[in-house]
């Protein structure tokens, strides 16, 4: 007799994605308020996720880079903390994504760059092109980047050290 197999995790639907963003929402404003930030909260669903944005009103206002932090480390901790307090209220992981300021945007648009240079060397010379050591954020984008152009890549090394390996097809 054979144990039946656990159901495979499935895509969360968008009014659950819709409840992490506002969760979400409610937990970074409340922060902002602690730290006396000014900034407006955009929530949307990007690829199968909540994403979040922290903006300022004031287009001239650079306070909020606070918020990013030097490589992003902020970021990624406020976006660590704001998952965490999704599923406490929701008992669910959330794989919610947090920008603030535009950081994650333009690391977004530099890692693209980044990653077609690193192509280019792989299609040129036929050898594995590995990178300086990225966060899980910054390898997905350089992944995501290489599958387009139909090469291949892989995340090596540990933390804090792993770095993206690009080859080719």
């Amino acid at each position: 007799m054979s144990t039946p197999l656990p159901d495979a995790p499935t895509e969360p639907t968008t009014s659950r994605l819709e409840e992490e963003g506002e969760i979400a929402a409610d937990y970074l404003e409340e922060l902002l308020d602690i730290a006396d930030l000014d900034g407006d909260i955009d929530i949307d669903i990007d690829h199968g996720r909540a994403a979040l944005e922290i903006v300022s009103e004031d287009p001239l206002d650079t306070s909020l880079r606070r918020l990013a932090g030097r490589d992003g480390e902020v970021v990624d901790a406020l976006q660590e903390l704001t998952r965490l307090a999704v599923q406490t209220k929701t008992g669910e992981r959330s794989r919610l994504m947090l920008d603030v300021a535009g950081y994650r945007a333009g690391r977004r648009a530099e890692l693209v760059t980044v990653a077609e240079e690193a192509i280019a060397r792989v299609r040129e010379t036929g050898a594995a092109v590995a990178l300086a050591s990225m966060n899980p954020f910054e390898r997905k984008v350089v992944h995501d980047t290489v599958a387009a152009a139909g090469l291949t890549s892989d995340s090596e090394g540990v933390e804090p050290h792993r770095h993206v390996v690009i080859r080719g097809a």
